[in-house]
């Protein structure tokens, strides 16, 4: 297998990535790691908490720890979906229409409390996420590789707010959230003055060619038949819960396959093990699975989604 950067040499980068994102958002390694996977696994990623535990500063930090183009879009209800994608303007001087392109031209996008716009808008997004492409008035334009899109999300409960829907949902590889720091990290934080204008100090630890390498090395992580199929005994389980309206669909399988692939590779392993797939499970599921009307309550969703998850992972024999 030949690449053009050297494998320890993409080992490290990604190590220092990690601690890039890290001399901004502290205390949260779990966090930054699962960034990491999604990254390389070419996922995108939905971070959806209350406002003010860093979610945007964690997206702008990982924009500028490496080399690439990055775009933010502040999502409101006035946003339409040309604000995204781009639209074609008339030049008197040519006397022709030109194609001007839109923030979604990046590789990185940071889609901002993603659910505050309109589904019309949000499905904008949707060709992008799939296909690395968007088609404005039936001509197909390519987005720069990599791309990835990190949107942040308050809770549904807030104000002003409109639910993702599935087809979107289904679209990003991992639902994270970020969480409160612990007492230290947050008084490190306060004395550091620790900000969104912080990560623009931070200086890139990683091209978007060696982020691209190591991308196809993760493809190349072997999963066996005996950790697949305790793969698939997770979605199965999903699909025939009863607490579950619906379970994980096939595009969610794969999800937790590359994601499992992608955890192995940060850990510096070139094959899975039972932790990659299990720690990994309700990250890629959450978002994907719909909770039965005996459990309805629209305003902890989320968190009844985890907790049925978290019980059916248990149920499951891990492989030894």
């Amino acid at each position: 297998m030949e690449v053009a950067v050297p494998i320890p040499e993409l080992e490290s980068k990604i190590k220092a990535l990690q601690t890039s994102i890290e001399l901004v958002i502290k205390g949260k390694a779990d966090v930054v790691e699962l960034v990491s996977v999604a990254l390389l696994a070419r996922g995108h990623l939905l971070v959806e908490d209350v406002p003010g535990v860093g979610k945007t500063t964690l997206a702008h930090a990982l924009a500028r720890s490496f080399d690439c183009s990055f775009q933010r879009i502040q999502f409101t209800s006035d946003l339409l979906p040309s604000d995204l994608t781009g639209a074609s303007i008339y030049n008197q001087s040519e006397h022709s229409f030109e194609f001007r392109k839109g923030p979604l031209f990046a590789n990185v996008v940071l889609a901002d409390e993603i659910n505050r716009t309109t589904p019309k808008t949000q499905s904008a997004l949707l060709e992008a996420m799939s296909e690395g492409k968007v088609t404005v008035e039936n001509q197909t334009y390519d987005l720069p590789q990599p791309f990835v899109v990190i949107a942040t999300q308050n809770p549904i409960e807030h104000h002003g707010t409109y639910p993702l829907p599935e087809s979107q949902l289904d679209r990003f590889l991992m639902r994270i959230e970020m969480g409160y720091p612990s007492h230290g990290d947050e008084k490190q934080i306060l004395r550091s003055n620790i900000s969104y204008d912080t990560a623009d100090q931070l200086t890139p630890v990683m091209s978007a060619v060696e982020l691209m390498e190591a991308q196809k090395l993760v493809e190349k992580v072997e999963m066996n038949d005996i950790l697949l199929e305790y793969l698939m005994a997770l979605v199965t389980a999903t699909r025939n819960s009863e607490d579950l309206a619906l379970g994980v669909s096939p595009r969610g399988a794969m999800s937790l396959y590359r994601a499992a692939q992608s955890r192995a590779f940060v850990q510096g392993r070139y094959y899975c093990i039972p932790d990659d797939v299990k720690q990994l499970a309700t990250a890629v599921f959450s978002h994907r699975v719909i909770v039965s009307n005996k459990h309805s309550s629209p305003l902890q969703k989320s968190e009844e989604s985890q907790a049925i998850l978290q019980e059916l992972i248990e149920e499951v024999e891990v492989p030894l």
